[in-house]
């Protein structure tokens, strides 16, 4: 009698193991994704995005960095599938510097970086010898520049990539412009709301997560026209063609995601797809 009861339990619990694979539905359970972000405005978008990719079965988690080292450093990792935050030559830098093997997955928006300060009211009134403060990301030291050439304040040497370009690439220079060039990006709005320096460049997530308005308090602000710095959904080598990933950017990039886009940010923040 014993026997038989050691097997008819033996035979329950394989039964039972065999059904757990599936939910009460009989349906698989869905995929997970863990994507990090930046809180403003990667989190805001990805979390709109949520109820979308539920509805095709992905379970969507946020994971937010205040930072522009860790999301990488966490992908590298495998601590997320993902990342939310960085353009395409800053990812390349990164790639180049740490030897990440992470690939674009698609393009999401745009975030016009902008110069900010509470001394001038534009970049003309700029006096001889005023000092920039910007980020210490190499990455958007040329797209400030060029914004700079463009506004006629520098010139830079013929030739030089532009997304590339340093302050060591500037050839005129008639106000004989200071650049603070090593400063952490997320500082950057404390230090215009302490009017250090005479005009400070924020990029414009951290402009908004400190309540600034990127579309209206810069004095100049970077032209969204053929603009390279489109942010991006990073993923590990490979994994651009799971299923999941795959299904986050066409949500990312479908017309209800960049609506919310172009309604909540108005001009602060542009849809890649506009």
């Amino acid at each position: 009698m014993k026997k038989w009861m050691v097997l008819f339990v033996a035979v329950l619990v394989l039964a039972l193991a065999a059904c757990g694979s599936n939910n009460a539905s009989g349906e698989k359970e869905t995929g997970k994704l863990v994507v990090g972000a930046s809180n403003v405005p990667h989190a805001e978008i990805l979390e709109k995005a949520k109820p979308l990719l539920k509805k095709k079965g992905i379970d969507l988690k946020i994971v937010t960095f205040q930072d522009y080292i860790l999301p990488n450093k966490a992908l590298a990792d495998k601590e997320i599938d993902a990342n939310y935050f960085q353009h395409i030559p800053y990812l390349e830098a990164q790639k180049k510097e740490y030897g990440y093997d992470f690939v674009n997955a698609g393009g999401v928006h745009i975030e016009p970086i902008g110069i900010y300060s509470k001394k001038y009211k534009s970049l003309d009134e700029l006096p001889e010898g005023a000092t920039i403060i910007m980020s210490n990301s190499v990455a958007d030291h040329g797209r400030i520049l060029s914004m700079l050439q463009e506004k006629g304040l520098i010139k830079l040497k013929d030739g030089v990539d532009k997304t590339k370009a340093t302050v060591n690439d500037i050839v005129e220079n008639p106000k004989k412009l200071k650049f603070k060039t090593d400063v952490d990006a997320g500082l950057l709005p404390q230090i215009y709301k302490n009017n250090e320096g005479d005009a400070v460049v924020i990029n414009a997530n951290y402009a908004l997560d400190a309540g600034l308005n990127p579309a209206k308090d810069p004095i100049a602000v970077e032209s969204p026209k053929n603009n390279p710095y489109v942010n991006i959904i990073a993923v590990r080598k490979g994994d651009e063609n799971r299923k999941e990933i795959k299904t986050l950017v066409e949500v990312l990039q479908s017309k209800e995601i960049q609506d919310f886009i172009k309604e909540k940010y108005k001009g602060a923040v542009i849809p890649a797809a506009q």
